[in-house]
């Protein structure tokens, strides 16, 4: 449409142009001999005015001017159409108002040229508005869709927890809604309408869950400032073990309180902080003291691991070793306690001895364990005889020319074999 009303204004702008220059503007007028000018139209000629004190050339040329004027608007308007500088609402309200100028002008030329020239936009200007129209109309479609795909993600932000997120994504969504075109209004309001829900919606729940957050971190405010009180008739404790489940039980009750206040959560924090590292500071300089009084036992325990292992090990007299043990046991538990960094590594040295000594036990007496030895001899004797009725009926089927019955037998006898040396084996091991 667009394309075919330029190809029609352009048609004819040059038909006027032809027009123009093949007739000038003072053809079109008459000067009477009373100094009155007088211009032609198809309806024939009208008087348009005088110019006093001058000729009748100057006469004309003064409304030749004022037709040329109004050449120039029709030619600004033509340009303002075809560029696009002026919407079609402008283009049109001028086009009329100039045609009605026109029309009415006291000017000298071909008036009726420019009004067909003014005539000639109206395409022009209607395939504009056209354009217009189809440009809003999906400008606006645009803007629906935008507005309930932000009113979906309203919603659901409005139905989730993200409370600190949550108010910057609402602000962004209306900045992203203030930029949108209006839609019809029945439409944009009802969009608008729950959109401003969902926000409200939101700020009225995260206000009361920032309530209830207050309510708790002051809970736990004056929950912590009992722990510290507790802590700190703590401090000064000696009783080492029963004071440290204390401080362990305290710091568990802390971390159940939560979070109290911001202001005055780290300040809380610090101060039952000093208070434990007062006593564990304490505790850890008592107990260095102690480990260098207990270093001499770690000597005597260590020189009697080293005794009793070359002698006891490795176990060859179940009863021996057993006595052996006990003995050590004994002088071991004489002395006293051993540095924290020495007491894992000897207990572990001490529960190692013992436990071979236990093994070596067990493997005695399942060896020596009467009823394992008739299990394991009767299983010799079941295979022994199994062997023996399978060469028998190979020996059938042989004399009796049946090959493949033989041949059955003897892989059987094979199998069955297998499983007598590895019972014979087992039956060995008691006389061992």
């Amino acid at each position: 449409m667009m394309k075919d009303a330029m190809n029609t204004f352009a048609t004819l702008s040059g038909k006027m142009e032809r027009m123009s220059h093949a007739q000038a503007p003072q053809s079109f007028g008459r000067v009477d001999d009373d100094g009155t000018v007088y211009v032609q139209t198809s309806d024939g000629e009208r008087p348009v005015g005088q110019v006093p004190d001058s000729t009748s050339e100057e006469a004309l040329e003064f409304f030749v001017r004022r037709y040329h004027a109004l050449e120039t608007e029709v030619s600004l308007l033509e340009s303002r159409v075809s560029s696009g500088t002026a919407s079609p609402e402008e283009a049109r309200s001028a086009a009329s108002k100039l045609d009605t100028s026109i029309r009415q002008a006291n000017a000298v030329g071909d008036l009726e040229a420019l009004v067909t020239r003014l005539e000639a936009l109206s395409p022009t200007i209607e395939a504009k508005a056209e354009t217009r129209r189809e440009e809003r109309a999906e400008a606006k479609a645009h803007a629906k869709q935008a507005k309930e795909e932000m009113v979906a993600k309203a919603e659901a932000i409005a139905a989730g927890t993200d409370w600190r997120g949550g108010i910057g994504k609402f602000r962004d969504l209306l900045e992203e809604w203030r930029r949108l075109p209006r839609i019809d209004k029945a439409t944009d309001d009802e969009l608008w309408s729950r959109f401003s829900a969902a926000r409200t919606a939101f700020t009225r729940r995260r206000k009361q869950h920032m309530a209830e957050q207050n309510h708790l971190r002051e809970k736990a405010r004056v929950a912590k400032e009992q722990i510290i009180e507790e802590a700190r008739s703590l401090a000064d404790s000696t009783a080492w073990g029963e004071t440290s489940r204390q401080f362990r039980d305290l710091m568990s009750r802390w971390k159940a309180a939560g979070p109290a206040p911001r202001d005055v959560d780290e300040k809380l924090w610090k101060e039952f902080r000093a208070i434990q590292d007062k006593f564990f500071d304490a505790r850890s300089a008592a107990q260095s003291q102690q480990d260098e009084e207990y270093r001499g036992n770690q000597e005597v325990k260590e020189k009697l691991l080293d005794e009793a292992e070359k002698d006891i090990l490795p176990v060859e007299d179940i009863e021996e070793a057993k006595a052996k043990f006990r003995a050590f046991l004994e002088k071991f538990n004489e002395v006293g306690r051993v540095p924290r960094d020495a007491m894992k590594r000897i207990d572990a040295r001490v529960r190692d001895l013992e436990h071979q000594v236990h093994s070596a036990e067990e493997a005695e007496w399942k060896r020596t364990d009467p009823q394992a030895r008739e299990r394991a001899r009767a299983t010799v004797d079941m295979f022994s005889a199994q062997i023996d009725k399978l060469n028998r009926e190979a020996e059938k089927a042989e004399a009796a020319g049946r090959t493949k019955d033989a041949e059955k037998a003897r892989a059987s006898i094979q199998t069955y074999q297998t499983w007598l040396d590895e019972a014979q084996k087992a039956l060995d091991e008691f006389s061992a």
